[in-house]
């Protein structure tokens, strides 16, 4: 078993993250298998050294041991644009304008007063998505898959195997996944990629066998698993674990700064008294 952590340097970690990090390397040691460290920094106007630095100081002090060195997705820009380029050939995503205003507002007047969600936001009702393939786009613009090129290509049914709270296979399709989450962003201009693309694109390079994340990343794996299947790569295993809540609960955010790692750290609490906290084993 190969598990990681991938946490983006934009602030301190909290008890969410802790929770996230000691189960995937409970996971690993468990099975006898390895734990890995990835640093998401793709978001460079947000991400700093600081906040990585403290990742670090933050996981040895929670007694995490890992496998060095560490992938840094700054350092991945070849790779992602090898990925680009694969789904460029196939015709299969097209340059973008269209900021959030703009995709709220091609939306029109929702149903009752809310707007169809998928992982990424309102679902971009295909503004700019043109009427045939497009091969060959410029990496420095705003990319998206065109999800009704995709369903057209007859991929046949999409599985994952998924542990934790809600064990089971899971089956979908491009076409569920079109519907669900539209044409969704593979490449941000000031990035040159997108969450999306490089987490699938790092994973099977680390050749991650067990990805654990949290249940609020669980309605974007059906896209993580059709990428999969467009750029050849290994489907993993998915854990979804439960989030860690305030006391209204309120998922935490990296703006809750009461239960940042560090003031726990600096108020002489010890690893054991973050693991009760999060209920999980102490060690």
């Amino acid at each position: 078993m190969i598990t990681r952590f991938a946490p983006s340097p934009t602030g301190p970690l909290h008890l969410g993250h802790a929770y996230s990090a000691m189960l995937a390397h409970d996971m690993a040691m468990a099975a006898g298998g390895t734990f890995l460290l990835r640093i998401e920094d793709i978001d460079q106007l947000r991400s700093k050294p600081v906040w990585e630095q403290q990742i670090y100081d933050d996981l040895e002090w929670l007694g995490l041991t890992w496998t060095k060195p560490v992938m840094r997705q700054s350092d991945r820009l070849p790779a992602y644009k090898k990925a680009l380029g694969q789904l460029s050939a196939q015709g299969l995503i097209y340059p973008c304008i269209c900021s959030r205003s703009d995709v709220k507002r091609a939306a029109g007047a929702p149903q009752e007063g809310v707007f169809p969600m998928g992982p990424d936001g309102i679902i971009y009702p295909g503004t700019c998505r043109p009427k045939q393939k497009i091969c060959n786009v410029k990496i420095h613009e705003n990319l998206r898959c065109n999800m009704t090129l995709a369903a057209d290509l007859n991929l046949g049914e999409l599985t994952f195997e998924e542990t934790g709270e809600d064990t089971g296979t899971r089956t979908t399709n491009a076409a569920k996944i079109g519907i669900d989450t539209g044409d969704f962003v593979v490449s941000r201009k000031h990035m040159f990629t997108s969450y999306h693309l490089s987490v699938v694109v790092d994973d099977a390079d680390q050749k991650i066998s067990h990805v654990v994340r949290g249940a609020d990343i669980r309605e974007a794996t059906p896209i993580h698993v059709l990428l999969q299947k467009l750029l050849k790569l290994p489907t993993p295993t998915y854990h979804h674990h439960k989030l860690i809540r305030d006391e209204t609960g309120k998922r935490l955010a990296k703006r809750d700064d009461a239960r940042a790692i560090s003031k726990y750290r600096a108020e002489g609490a010890t690893p054991n008294d973050i693991r009760r906290l999060v209920d999980l084993p102490e060690v």
